[in-house]
């Protein structure tokens, strides 16, 4: 296997066929009419939007844009934009009043008073992993960082109980979304188009029965690196091509890499590749021109992600 700094590049015309064929063949064999796509405002969904405009029409494609009371404002008006350009019909539901019946947020800002005790309605929250691990190695251990609204930051490393109880309250967002997107898709007699693209999907950067719940996955097979070539060419609006990725689903805005990811896309994807295909670590670094010991922590990272969310890739598991 080849391995070279231009090895992710693809031909775009050619990718967008493929994918649209996809579509357009599941969508016969599943015998629905149509597609819905929740759209963000990020760059996943809206070349998914577009591809599914390009496989299918405008008429079969319906968007709807599920902000919470915690999202950033951008969030909603970029995903309209961008449908408005598309010419895609689409539909907004503030889905906060659904997430505060089922005590979300309560549950959430209850598990971080029992690290922040004097955490309020005003403050802020996020999650992070160590950064820059190309730089420093450390442990995957997240840390909580809540800001008081008035710029006053505090930040304390999790135990297993307060992390796992964020995190489920905090999930419940993105499966709260896949409810609504169902909802419509059964009503509409349609399919819903997921936006999971494969860096996520190996390191497990995705809610099971969440963003992880749909009927077709058109990006699974794309690094993030081919996603932004690919709503390029199809000319996704620059303000969602040029904003940095984030899941926009904490209160204290956070990028995906500082989340979760901990290398910038630009690099973690030839990483990825060289891990998928088992390049020398040799060959790794002249190409990339990073140390040894660099690529040798990244490789480590990489596995350890994929082995700790090898559940969220499997279906249900039955009796033989």
């Amino acid at each position: 296997m080849e391995f070279h700094k231009d090895v992710l590049k693809l031909d775009s015309k050619s990718e967008v066929e493929r994918i649209c064929e996809f579509i357009r063949q599941e969508l016969r064999d599943m015998k629905r009419g149509g597609v819905v796509i929740g759209l963000s405002g990020g760059i996943d969904s809206a070349l998914c939007a577009a591809l599914c405009v390009d496989a299918l029409g405008k008429d079969k494609v319906f968007g709807l844009i599920l902000p919470e009371k915690e999202s950033n404002p951008v969030s909603a008006e970029y995903a309209a934009k961008h449908a408005e350009k598309l010419g895609i019909e689409t539909e907004t539901v503030d889905i906060a009043p659904t997430l505060e019946a089922f005590g979300a947020y309560r549950k959430r800002d209850d598990m971080i008073r029992g690290v922040f005790p004097e955490y309020d309605s005003e403050s802020k929250s996020k999650i992070t992993l160590p950064a820059d691990l190309l730089s420093k190695d450390s442990l995957n251990v997240f840390t909580l960082k809540i800001d008081d609204g008035k710029g006053n930051v505090k930040s304390a490393r999790l135990n297993k109980k307060s992390l796992n109880g964020i995190v489920a309250a905090t999930n419940s967002k993105q499966r709260t979304r896949m409810m609504y997107l169902y909802y419509y898709a059964e009503m509409k007699n349609y399919i819903v188009c997921g936006t999971t693209n494969k860096t996520e999907v190996i390191e497990g950067f995705f809610v099971k029965y969440g963003d992880g719940g749909v009927d077709i996955e058109p990006l699974s097979h794309l690094y993030k690196t081919h996603v932004y070539q690919l709503s390029e060419h199809l000319g996704v609006i620059r303000e969602i091509i040029e904003r940095p990725p984030s899941s926009d689903t904490w209160s204290f805005q956070v990028s995906d890499e500082e989340f979760y990811f901990r290398i910038p896309y630009e690099i973690l994807d030839l990483l990825l590749f060289a891990w998928e295909y088992n390049i020398p670590t040799e060959q790794v670094c002249e190409v990339m021109n990073l140390t040894a010991e660099q690529v040798k922590r990244a490789m480590r990272d990489i596995n350890a992600k994929y082995n700790a969310t090898r559940n969220l890739r499997q279906l249900p598991l039955t009796v033989e």
